[in-house]
């Protein structure tokens, strides 16, 4: 068995309608079964890649009303299952790209009015995925740009929560969430420079994983801040998400079967800053109980102030470098707001913020040599009403509460992963932050199973 060595991080830094599942396989949330049962089935003849996208598009047309979905490629996807050849780690699996991301002869938009061409080609991830024998049926909801954690910011509208349609999916990938939760695909691929992955998996209840920094490429990926960007999936399960990182990373950073045999950790760490802890009733007692079935060490994570901060301060930058001498009349006011904000950052203060960023990661390597993971909650409030961002000081406050314990694992480059939390209300997750991809997913896989 190979080790997963981590990537180098940067410098310094339910488906509650879902359909039958397709015949031959176990049914799973959405209606799915697993990655892996969906690709041995088209392998070996006894699943049709046909009957997989028509489930796919078919689901896509049933929940239309939540905007996870902005662009179908019906036909494309149709031609893809027919002429399938059966073969790759992904065989026949339907998949939803976010916007932000190049899909070849599909409309590259970014959710703002201020884009509107094709792709010309495919970026590496898709390239990578179609490698694999995955099948893209189209192009899921971002936050304008990928500049936001709400989703509520596109140009077709906000994208709506499967569990409450009046309710906010959180973002950047907003749709790539909503998508697994709703049953449209098992599989989504996302972008997460500050959560962006992990707070629509933990606010739709599904898994969400950040992997270390460069594990998946980024080239063809429209960027928000290069030092903080990395491409993630959004599953079902933890093996699930083990085995599409497994699909697409390259041989070197790719999880061995470790990362899902279920073996638990000997040093769980659980966060005591109480930053990190400043959650709501519910989020609370879902917490609470969760971590009362485990063995856990009280670990202190660097200080939030300073990691929040260095993290905001090399993300601005870098966004307004992104969008210097674009025309920002058509974008999302939000978007354009954060934009002048972050044009308001010094070269100075970038430069320091650079150099705490490295101090930050050097305090997290130094710690996860003494645990093998900590664990926080993903976000401290479950998902707020659409329309609690209709005020400055609202989307402030969302804002706050969304981001608040995402933004640590961007700026320190290790893995990240949101698995959903036991509740009987609106879901809430739980955030495994590791040194490897592999100790992130056998965490994770050991943790999903513990909770079950």
């Amino acid at each position: 068995m190979t080790p997963d060595p981590t990537t180098s991080p940067p410098p310094g830094r339910p488906a509650s309608s879902a359909n039958s599942a397709p015949p031959g396989s176990s049914a799973r949330s959405g209606g799915w079964p697993s990655l892996a049962e969906i690709a041995d089935g088209v392998r070996a003849g006894r699943l049709d890649p046909v009957v997989l996208v028509e489930q796919a598009l078919r689901r896509a047309e049933e929940t239309k009303h939540l905007n996870a979905v902005v662009h179908l490629d019906a036909d494309g996807a149709r031609k893809a299952a027919a002429d399938h050849p059966r073969t790759g780690a992904l065989a026949g699996v339907p998949v939803l790209v976010k916007e932000i991301i190049e899909v070849e002869g599909m409309p590259h938009r970014c959710g703002s009015a201020s884009m509107d061409e094709p792709a010309r080609r495919d970026a590496e991830v898709v390239a990578r995925l179609r490698a694999a024998g995955a099948i893209v049926i189209g192009l899921s909801h971002t936050h304008e740009f990928a500049y936001g954690c709400t989703g509520t910011s596109n140009r077709a509208g906000p994208c709506r929560n499967p569990h409450d349609p009046t309710r906010m999916t959180g973002g950047s990938s907003s749709g790539a969430g909503a998508a697994v939760a709703a049953g449209i695909v098992p599989l989504a691929i996302g972008t997460d420079t500050a959560g962006s992955v992990r707070i629509p998996g933990a606010l739709c209840g599904v898994v969400g994983l950040k992997p270390a920094y460069g594990t998946l490429p980024v080239d063809g990926v429209f960027p928000l801040a290069i030092s903080l960007d990395h491409v993630g999936v959004l599953t079902n399960t933890v093996p699930d998400a083990a085995y599409a990182l497994a699909a697409l990373a390259t041989p070197a950073a790719s999880p061995t079967t470790a990362a899902t045999s279920g073996s638990g950790p000997q040093r769980l760490g659980v966060v005591v800053n109480e930053e990190y802890l400043d959650f709501t009733p519910e989020v609370e007692t879902a917490w609470r109980l969760s971590i009362s079935r485990l063995s856990t060490i009280d670990v202190r994570l660097p200080e939030w102030a300073e990691s929040f901060q260095a993290a905001a301060e090399i993300q601005g930058p870098e966004a307004a470098a992104n969008h210097a001498g674009r025309d920002l009349t058509n974008y999302q006011p939000d978007v354009q707001e954060r934009l002048r904000e972050a044009a308001a950052v010094s070269a100075s203060q970038y430069g320091a913020a650079r150099a705490k960023a490295a101090e930050i990661t050097n305090a997290m390597d130094a710690l996860l040599t003494e645990v093998d993971a900590v664990i926080t909650p993903t976000v401290l409030t479950t998902a707020p009403p659409i329309d609690a961002v209709d005020t400055p000081a609202g989307s402030l406050a969302v804002r706050a509460q969304l981001l608040k314990n995402t933004r640590l694992a961007n700026l320190t480059g290790h893995p990240a992963i949101t698995i959903p939390l036991p509740t009987p209300g609106l879901p809430i997750g739980l955030q495994i932050i590791a040194k490897s991809n592999n100790r992130a997913l056998e965490t994770a896989h050991w943790i999903e199973q513990q909770l079950r």
